[in-house]
């Protein structure tokens, strides 16, 4: 019998608030070392979802970090006006709400869906992470790429759809 969301999904899902800023959002990805989060409202309903990417794509369109290398370091030449833009640019992160720039459109997946579903639906939709809701869009879990390759590769069953 094939594997589903409930036998695999994280439950103790971190979430983030609509009304948090860029920054704690950031903040909590790097702390729980993950690349992103559903936004719920008060009541866990799933209102988004806002990534890692999302952010730094962001911080780019506004020239938050436009002198940072790839190795993440600023140039040791970098002036001080320099300096003083990326400071607005950091201030900026911390202003901007997650409700400014999160993914409304997100794609779910009920407790019921099967592993192969879910690989599928992730690959259709380019997407890293799918929420996991009830009946009234609640999130109750969420399931990663990672997760779905553990899962198949202890999978004891053939490898088909």
């Amino acid at each position: 019998m094939p594997l589903t969301a409930k036998e695999i999904m994280t439950t103790d899902v971190i979430s983030i608030n609509k009304k948090q800023t860029l920054q704690e959002a950031a903040s909590l990805m790097a702390e729980h070392g993950i690349s992103g989060l559903p936004v719920t409202d008060a009541e866990g309903v799933l209102i988004g979802i806002i990534s890692n990417t999302d952010i730094i794509d962001y911080a780019h369109k506004v020239n938050v970090v436009p002198l940072f290398d790839l190795s993440g370091w600023v140039s040791p030449h970098t002036e001080i006006k320099d300096l003083a833009s990326i400071r607005r640019g950091i201030d900026l992160l911390a202003k901007t709400t997650v409700g400014q720039l999160m993914k409304k459109k997100v794609y779910t997946a009920r407790e019921d869906t099967g592993l192969f579903e879910l690989a599928r639906l992730m690959s259709r939709r380019q997407v890293n992470r799918v929420p996991i809701v009830d009946r009234e869009n609640k999130l109750i879990g969420i399931v990663t790429r990672n997760d779905l390759v553990q899962n198949i590769a202890r999978s004891n069953d053939s490898i088909k759809p």
